[in-house]
């Protein structure tokens, strides 16, 4: 018994499966968490290793090379590079998309934990972290205050707002950007050193003697038991001032004798200002980071709740200002996408009932409608997915294609009622005559989106989520459509003894454009080879339009954020780059309509290790675009006209991308020179650069490798050294103990651990001659000053070494001038590299440019399978190879109109509109499905395939008519947004129309032409349930 005859048998067994998958969807739904997209950035772990006072080249070759042949051994490893610093050493591990990010992170311990014998015994243990993904950051919150000292700043964010806002559930990460943590700092005199017969070693074993808090055992009375613990913690400067560094016989040496303590910062060299309305107020930033698949309006609501308290409970001279608050363009999506799930919905209601003109026959497919929407809910809820734009989409565009199979099946029963069977007979017959068909359609449809949930690359994370939603809905809307529908119709439908009034109205011109087609169509078929001329001429439009249209990775929308890149040249101080920035954030102020935040980042690190002083960014947050004059782009086009005001340093702005890649916030053509050693880089790097700069395509262009850097190098005489009974370490461990800022041990305050820092006082380390102050303990205790043991040279360095898979690298970065593309700018970057770097020198994109790349080849090979799949599951369906082939023209006259479309409203071929082309091919393979099974079935009958083809094109023009119009109006929503989404409905609109015409014209006539002129049996025969 087919699924149409058992319901129609048995009405309450259908409606309770309907309402089964409606409760499943809606508990599916309270269950799922929101965010904009899907998680596309790939699983990142970092490792960051500190050695003070080591310079890069040091770094590079203890560090960051041992642990990256380690490191490369995990499984799943997609990229490996590292940024090797002055005294730290970063690397970023970038694992394949299916890699489970906790794996990843154990893998990567293991492998660091089996490299540590082979770094240096004095370098401090590395840590790894998973690297601070831009998806997940949720709000932005700066604390500053007018009266308080920034150490006080610091501790209350780092303290009290982030202790309240880690237990966020949701929450993975709250960060402190910019912070300026107490750090006990020790300043000595040199000279005063030498004096009392003392080393800063000295200084830094005192301290392990001084500062030690043990537990002693305990005291056992009668009746009660003490425990003995000894307090020997240093806690205020005034504590270290008194710390005894030597005593012989009656004579005390304290610290405060050869320097002081004083309570500091850790870092000093970092700074977030609040450059609104020109105040410039340093701040600290506060992060909030949620974990994947939480649901981040749900965490930022519980954020605002928290943040009221806070301020309610914290001191007036403190303010707690939201930067920014990114779940807003979420928010605005989200909502936006469910207003376009209503219009699309109510569009298609009236597509319908126009049609019909009936209400009883109206319901029954737009019942399909939330039966098929909610099992999306559960389907997204089974799978591990959340409530984002695509999916959204993915349910707009459901809402076109789920009342296509119930108005096929429907149209079908009510034609039979009106020639005369009775409501439950014409739902017998009615259902099994058009089964195949529906069964037919619904397989090829959920075809389409096989390929791409398998796709690998950006583009298939991205649209698996999209593909797996329509699929599921549609395959699911197909079963409603062979039971619910036909259930409904058997019952609510009657015979109409007289139609109503707007029946009467409306019939005539339902007459008048049925007979019309008629007429058309038999005039075509006396011409019919045409219909060639036709599919040529598509053939062509798609070569000839499709090449001129703009590639991209997708659209930028406007997000109200954007950036100033600032880099300077290398050994700027930070004082001088916070004064660079304080003019750049007074430009902003200036010239910027609709501003909202703007804050100058100097030397801020999102990672756990220092940022050079020479870059820093100007982050500005703008109103809603509805409050202000100027869009993003031309904001951010103002700003690149402006960027030649600061001569001091390169100034570039820089926009968020919509989807991809987005750490480092790097620009969109990233390019990747790589080399066994500096010294192949340095010798090639120059020319390309230049080459780049002089390119009329790109803008902006910079290296991140710069061997720029002012250093002394210090060259110790061995045997001088050896005559004076002075180490080649001791000389080395002076110098390194003196100015580097070494860690000397920890101090605890409020409870709290906190380093110590060791450092000759600024005023001794703030010229070259000052290593002469310096001395060292020689074998026989008398004090040798460095000036006789070495001589100083100064030259240039590399600021970083940078690596890529284990190769030394060079990433040269640049923008798109004005009306250049994505893929123009990686074409002329492709030129340049041949035309001077030759074919071998290796080399690889990065960044965006790599996403645009690796999705440009799976989307291409997607459509391949795609279309392959369809024509392979049409032949099964059909029982031969010539049929498929007949439905599957329709693919030319759909992709034209959609080239056509995006041609017409200037829009991009990006991921969206590509996955639209893709949707498309299932979507209009559809009216070739139906037209071609009926002339199937009428040759059955004995016509000939001549008439077979008429006869079922007019016969199934009301019904690919009326699914048309549903599809068209559902996508039609869509295509009229202002998001980078707009080119996904403009496609599948422009298409379903264009070729949506022409198949009523051309599937018939090739049909004429290709089918069997033999009767042919069903390959699927349907027994009578009756």
């Amino acid at each position: 018994m087919s699924l149409p005859s058992l319901s129609i048998k048995k009405p309450v067994l259908s409606a309770i499966f309907s309402a089964l998958i409606v409760i499943a969807g809606w508990v599916g739904w309270r269950q799922l968490g929101v965010r904009e997209f899907p998680m596309t950035e790939p699983p990142v772990i970092a490792v960051v290793t500190f050695y003070p006072g080591a310079s890069p080249d040091v770094i590079a070759s203890k560090i960051t090379r041992p642990l990256e042949e380690s490191i490369a051994e995990a499984n799943g490893v997609r990229t490996v590079s590292s940024e090797s610093r002055e005294q730290v050493s970063v690397i970023t591990i970038e694992f394949n998309r299916d890699v489970v990010l906790e794996d990843a992170l154990n893998d990567v311990r293991d492998k660091v934990s089996k490299s540590k014998n082979q770094l240096p015994a004095d370098v401090d243990p590395p840590i790894v972290e998973k690297a601070s993904s831009p998806d997940n950051l949720v709000a932005f919150l700066e604390v500053e205050s007018d009266t308080k000292d920034i150490k006080e700043v610091s501790h209350l964010a780092s303290t009290v707002v982030k202790d309240r806002m880690q237990s966020i559930p949701g929450i993975q990460r709250v960060a402190i950007v910019g912070e300026h943590k107490y750090a006990m700092r020790l300043r000595f005199d040199p000279v005063k050193l030498a004096a009392y017969q003392l080393t800063p070693e000295d200084i830094r074993n005192a301290l392990a003697k001084e500062n030690i808090d043990l537990p002693s055992g305990r005291i056992e009375g009668n009746t009660t038991e003490l425990s003995v613990r000894t307090i020997g913690r240093l806690t205020t400067p005034e504590d270290f001032d008194e710390m005894i560094l030597r005593q012989v016989g009656g004579a005390v040496v304290r610290l405060r004798d050869v320097g002081y303590a004083q309570l500091g910062e850790l870092n000093e060299r970092n700074a977030i200002i609040n450059g609104t309305g020109g105040k410039n107020t340093i701040g600290i930033g506060v992060a909030i980071q949620i974990q994947r698949g939480a649901n981040a309006i749900e965490v930022v609501d519980e954020f605002y709740k928290r943040l009221d308290q806070l301020r309610k409970e914290i001191s007036s001279d403190y303010r707690l200002i939201v930067g920014f608050d990114y779940t807003k363009p979420v928010r605005e999506s989200i909502k936006e996408v469910e207003e376009t799930i209503f219009i699309a919905f109510g569009l298609v209601v009236v597509i319908i009932f126009l049609f019909l003109r009936d209400w009883r026959s109206t319901i029954i497919p737009v019942l399909a409608i939330p039966v098929s929407i909610m099992s999306a809910f559960f389907i997204m809820y089974v799978a591990g997915f959340s409530i984002n734009v695509l999916t959204l989409l993915g349910l707009v565009l459901a809402i076109g294609l789920v009342v296509d199979d119930a108005i096929v099946v429907l149209e079908n029963i009510y034609k039979k009622v009106e020639e005369g069977m009775s409501p439950i007979q014409a739902a017998f017959a009615g259902s099994k005559e058009i089964y195949f068909a529906v069964i037919s359609t619904t397989i090829t449809l959920a075809a389409v989106f096989m390929p791409i949930i398998f796709m690998g690359g950006i583009s298939g994370q991205l649209f698996k989520e999209f593909a797996i939603v329509v699929s599921g809905s549609v395959m699911v809307s197909a079963f409603v459509a062979l039971t619910l529908s036909p259930m409904l119709s058997a019952y609510l439908l009657k015979k109409p003894e007289k139609h109503n009034w707007l029946y009467r109205k409306t019939e005539p011109l339902f007459v008048k454009l049925n007979n019309g087609y008629a007429s058309w169509l038999k005039a075509f078929m006396k011409h019919r080879w045409l219909a060639w001329v036709f599919l040529v001429g598509a053939s062509l439009l798609i070569y000839l339009v499709g090449k001129k249209l703009p590639s991209e990775l997708a659209p930028v929308e406007d997000r109200s954020n954007l950036s100033l890149i600032a880099i300077a040249p290398e050994g700027v101080s930070f004082d001088k780059m916070k004064k660079n920035m304080v003019e750049v954030g007074n430009y902003v102020n200036d010239s910027t309509d609709g501003l909202y935040q703007t804050y100058s980042m100097v030397a801020i690190s999102f990672i756990p290790a220092p940022a050079p002083t020479s870059f820093a960014v100007q982050s500005i947050y703008l109103k809603d675009p509805k409050e202000r004059k100027n869009s993003i782009q031309q904001l951010y086009n103002q700003y690149a006209m402006a960027s030649g005001k600061f001569r001091n340093m390169l100034i570039f702005p820089y926009m968020p991308p919509t989807i991809g890649t987005r750490y480092g916030g790097g620009m969109p053509v990233q390019f990747v020179l790589q080399a066994p050693d500096l010294d192949s880089i340095s010798a090639v790097l120059p020319r390309f650069l230049g080459a780049v700069r002089q390119s009329s395509k790109l803008m902006f262009a910079d290296a991140d490798l710069k061997i720029n850097k002012p250093e002394l190098k210090i060259n110790i005489d061995r045997k001088k050294a050896a005559l004076m009974g002075v180490s080649i370490a001791e000389v080395a461990r002076a110098l390194q103990l003196s100015f580097s800022g070494q860690r000397y041990g920890y101090y605890l305050q409020n409870d709290r651990q906190y380093e110590v820092i060791g450092q000759v006082e600024h005023i001794n380390r703030n010229d070259v001659s000052d290593l002469r102050s310096i001395y060292v303990r020689s074998a026989n205790n008398q004090m040798i000053s460095l000036d006789n043991l070495v001589t100083v040279e100064e030259g240039i360095s590399p600021a970083a070494i940078y690596r890529y898979d284990q190769y030394t690298s060079a990433t040269v970065s640049a923008g798109l001038a004005p009306g250049v593309s994505l893929a123009e700018g990686i074409e002329e970057m492709e030129r340049i590299r041949n035309e001077v770097l030759g074919a071998n020198f290796k080399s690889t994109f990065a960044g965006q440019s790599r996403d645009f790349k690796e999705s440009q080849g799976n989307i291409n090979m997607t459509l391949i399978l795609a279309l392959l799949l369809i024509y392979m599951i049409l032949a099964a369906q059909f029982g031969n190879l010539r049929d498929p082939l007949i439905i599957m023209l329709t693919v030319p006259m759909a992709v034209t109109g959609a080239v056509l479309s995006l041609h017409w409203f200037g829009q991009s071929l990006n991921v969206f509109s590509q996955i639209g082309i893709i949707t498309l091919v299932g979507l209009i393979t559809k009216n070739g499905i139906l037209i071609v099974e009926f002339a199937n079935h009428l040759k059955q009958t004995g016509m000939s395939k001549f008439d077979a083809a008429i006869h079922a094109a007019e016969q199934r023009f009301r019904p690919i008519l009326m699914t048309s119009l549903a599809m068209i109006f559902g996508a039609l929503p869509i295509a009229m947004t202002a998001n980078s989404r707009q080119s996904l409905g403009i496609v599948i609109a422009g298409g379903l129309v264009f070729a949506g015409l022409l198949t009523l014209f051309i599937i018939p006539a090739v049909y004429s032409y290709f089918s069997s002129s033999k009767r042919v049996k069903e390959v699927v025969e349907i027994h009578d349930a009756e």
